[in-house]
Order: structure tokens, then sequence, then C-alpha cells
């Protein structure tokens, strides 16, 4: 059973994204590259490393290490891939807070400027000591003052900035670290006042474009601002890119983007997380957490004297800069900290003072590995007599809260096709056998997202990249798993066929995470044969 860490469900998903061009082309990784051993690193340690994920609960989807400027590993698990931007839930965080760098520094603000300021329109009619102490450090370092995370509750409003300005302010800000999503976007709000461009259009020029990052998106609210606390897409090689930029004080390629004093400011301890738990010791959990080490701006202070960016199920940008390296990794967990103890456990040590003697074997076996990374296929038949007796079959779907009306299956030799008709329209999912097929598809319900489970109300569909691979279970039971590989999160969709019946369950990842705290909310499909499709 997967351990569910809770905390994961504190990092909100968006609204519908758009995407955002850049003006450098999309490229393939070209950043210098190194054996590891050059850079100080083991090749078998990352083997080991690779080899430990694979033993684990956790499904990694990317990794990315850089160390002295090279890049010693990278690799992707299929269907997975290098130039697909990824949702990063929280790490966005660390995004916002660059945006808020970049504003101090041109002078547009200071981290010591009164919120309510900003808003002043916005301002509820009774105005409390609190609020009107609330500044934008507070925001920064998740110490607004409110007894629990607002997020949900905002979400539910047309106009978040005055939600937030309208909920009671509990305690004293700066007086306790509460996580606050909802502050996070407030910091969007907030930039976008003050520089007339949205956080995605402020950083582009500023950060995205010198960077030459690949395209991303960004949600919004209902009122067009950019969530900030969550909701940016971008590739592995922008989070290590990203990470790099603080590794070396906010310089890339000989510019000063960010300057050194904010770099410091941004990443460095303000603020202690507290002991929560009933029977828990701040003490004990400061030697084995990894979110008891303080808090900055918008960074998740490490052990090891590392900070970082993280997000839900386990999207992480690791700055250590002892060692001199940055390690990105996506990927979809229910225990962050587990993941985050095989990288201290294997990967740290891994990194030496000097470089090593050259260990061509194992350099060459790690490469051979990493570009053959894939996730495990569905394990099963490849055929089954059944596929010709439904191939083609239009199945009439009882009554359902989906709107499903019709389904039908297209079966050739290494493949199905998965239609599915609602009033709006007809629905693909091409999904191989013994293969991961990729396509593209906006069947409703898809992708799994942490917003539909936490209260957030959820924008339009829009279409996802979609990696599937099926397998007959039993004669008379197929199975697909559909790997929406732009996010954490995957499908695994059950058809059992019985006479001219059909039964199909869904069962989304966030669901097999949670040990079923958050219930798959789509309904079982129930429909009877009345002809060929």
């Amino acid at each position: 059973m997967l351990t569910f860490d809770r905390r994961s469900f504190l990092r909100q998903a968006g609204f519908s994204t758009v995407a955002l061009g850049m003006s450098a082309p999309l490229r393939a990784l070209a950043d210098a590259r190194a054996a590891p051993e050059a850079s100080g690193v083991s090749s078998q340690a990352i083997r080991t490393f690779l080899a430990a994920v694979a033993s684990s609960q956790h499904e990694v989807h990317s990794l990315m290490i850089v160390r002295h400027g090279q890049n010693v590993a990278r690799g992707w698990w299929r269907p997975y891939r290098a130039d697909t931007p990824q949702s990063l839930y929280s790490l966005s965080k660390s995004f916002t807070s660059s945006a808020v760098g970049f504003a101090v520094t041109e002078g547009k603000l200071k981290v010591t400027d009164r919120v309510l300021d900003f808003f002043p329109e916005q301002a509820p009619d009774n105005v409390s000591d609190n609020l009107r102490a609330l500044r934008i450090q507070h925001l920064l370092t998740m110490s607004a003052g409110h007894a629990k995370d607002p997020t949900p509750l905002i979400t539910r409003e047309q106009n978040w900035v005055k939600a937030f300005l309208a909920l009671p302010i509990d305690n004293a800000p700066g007086s306790a670290f509460v996580y606050n999503s909802g502050a996070t976007y407030m910091l969007s709000a907030i930039v976008q006042k003050v520089t007339g461009d949205k956080l995605s259009d402020y950083l582009r020029p500023r950060l995205f474009e010198p960077l030459q990052a690949s395209p991303i998106r960004w949600a919004k609210c209902p009122r067009g601002v950019d969530a900030g606390g969550w909701g940016l897409s971008t590739t592995t090689e922008t989070l290590a890119k990203f990470g790099r930029l603080y590794l070396q004080q906010g310089q890339w390629n000989g510019r000063q983007l960010l300057p050194q004093s904010w770099i410091k400011e941004a990443t460095t301890f303000k603020i202690q997380q507290p002991a929560t738990a009933p029977g828990s010791d701040l003490a004990l959990l400061k030697q084995t957490s990894d979110w008891h080490q303080g808090y900055a701006y918008q960074f998740w202070r490490c052990r090891h004297d590392a900070f970082r960016g993280d997000g839900a199920f386990g999207q992480y940008c690791i700055v250590l800069p002892k060692q001199d390296a940055v390690i990105a990794i996506t990927s979809a967990t229910g225990d962050m900290q587990g993941l985050l103890n095989l990288v201290w456990e294997h990967l740290l040590p891994a990194m030496r003072d000097k470089p090593l003697s050259p260990d061509a074997a194992a350099s060459s076996q790690l490469q051979e590995q990493l570009d053959s990374l894939t996730l495990p296929l569905p394990a099963g038949s490849h055929s089954s007599p059944t596929s010709a007796r439904i191939d083609g079959r239009r199945f009439e779907v009882e009554s359902n809260t989906l709107g499903a009306k019709h389904v039908a299956f297209h079966f050739n030799r290494d493949a199905c096709k998965f239609e599915l008709t609602t009033a709006a329209g007809r629905f693909d999912v091409e999904c191989g056998i013994g293969r991961w097929a990729d396509g593209v598809t906006s069947m409703p319900g898809t992708p799994p997202e942490i917003s539909g489970l936490v209260g957030l109300p959820v924008g339009e569909q829009t279409p996802e990249k979609v990696g599937a691979a099926g397998v007959w279970k039993d004669p008379n039971t197929f199975q697909m798993q559909w790997r929406f590989y732009g996010t954490p999160h995957h499908d695994v969709v059950t058809c059992r066929f019985e006479d001219d019946r059909v039964q199909i369950e869904f069962r989304n990842s966030i669901t097999t995470l949670s040990g079923g705290t958050h219930p798959e909310t789509r309904p079982v499909l129930k429909g009877g044969a009345v002809a060929r499709a």
C-alpha cells in the first residue's frame, strides 16, 4: 500500500490553462554534458538510485542531475518525454517568488509593503488590525495569519482577491507558519497590479527567455490572474535551469538576472514550521523531516543545507549549494519524504569533492539505462477471443452522471481505439496493446486533477496528451492504462464483457495514492450492444 502524504493535497490544482508561446523556439537539451565521473559523480551510485526507485513505491517520471554546470544524468520514463511540459503543482510558488524578486529589483514594490494598499477598492467594510498589518513578506513566508489554508474558500468565488481580504485573519501576521496557497495567489495579483502584466508575461523576458525555456502554461483565476501558487507547467529541463540560476546566485550566461542579495534573501531561513501532529516533537522532526527545516520565500529549506521548490505528488527542484548541484525530479508519489530520502541516501553521497577516475563501463551502462527508462506496461494477455466478438460493436450506455451515451471498441493486432460519445461529441483514446500508444484526448473527466477533489471548480476540458496501453486481464476483461504525461496522473479503465453487456469502471491515480480517501467521482458505465459502430 502506498503511503499517502496529505501535504500533497494542500497544493491546489488550477483552472483551464492557456499555452504561452516563447520567442525562442523549443529546442533539444543543449547544455554542456559530461560523463558523471568528470564532475565528481559516481555513475554506479546513480544506477543504484534508479534501482532503488524501481523497487520502491515511488513512480518517477523524469530525472536531471546537474553538477558543476554539467548535465551528468537525465532520463524520462516512457511514455513521459523531454519536450512535454509537466504540471508542477506548488513548485509554481518558487517561480512566483522570483517574479516578486524582479519587481523588488525594479523598484515596483518592497516586501514590507502592506497588502491592503494594493487593493483598497477590494477591502472589506471593517478592516481588522491583522489585515491592516499584513505585508508582502508575510505572504512570501506563509505567515499571513490564517488559522488554515483559505484557498478552498477563496477559489469558490469569482473575485479571489476580494474573498482573500474578506476572510478573518486569526493570528498576527508573521507569528506562525500555515501553508497558504491563497497567499501565493495574492503575490501574483500584486505583481500584476504593479506591472500591468500577468505573472507569466512579466517573467517571460526576465526569466524564461534568458533561460531559453520551453513554452509554459499557467492556470488562471476567473478574472485572468495567473494562479501563482499552482498551475504552472514546464519541462524538466526548465526546472533544472531554474535551479541552476539560483545555484549560480542569479547569474546566467554572464548576466545577473536576479541580484545575489535577493537570491540569499529568498532562500534562507525565515520561519519555522510547527510540529502540528499530536505527540510530535519538533526536535525529532528536524532530524528526519524535510518539511521542518524552515521556510524561506516560497522555497523550502532541506536537510544537508539544501533548499528546494516542490509540488504535490513529488515535483522537485532541489538545489545543493555545498555540492554545486541541482536535482530536478517529476514523479507521482504519495510519500514525498520517502522519495527525498532516496535522494539523500543514494545521490548525495555520490557527489565527491574531486573528479573521479573514469569508469567507461559504468558510465556506458548508466547512459543505456537512462535511454531505456519506461514505466511498466500493464501485465496480462495481448489477445482474447472476445476482441473479435466486440470489435466495432457500439454499446448503448445507461443514464449516468458523466453524460456518456455510447461506447465502442475497435481492435487490431496491437491496438484498441476506445470511443465514448456524449451529447457534446465523440472522444477517443488510442490504446496500444503491449506498447504505449501516443494520442491526445478531451475525454470527460480526464486527466484526474486535484482540483476536483478539494472543492475547487474545474475549468473547461482542454486536450491532453495521453500515452495508453492495454491488456486482457482475463478472456472477458480488457484493462487500459491512460497516462496523461503532461501531468503526474493516470487512469486505469477496466472493461468487463458478458454476453452483449459491458461494464466500464474508471479509477484515477489520485484515488489509488490516497488509499481511497479521495474517491473516484466518475460513475461505473453499464450498457448493452446495439449495432456495429
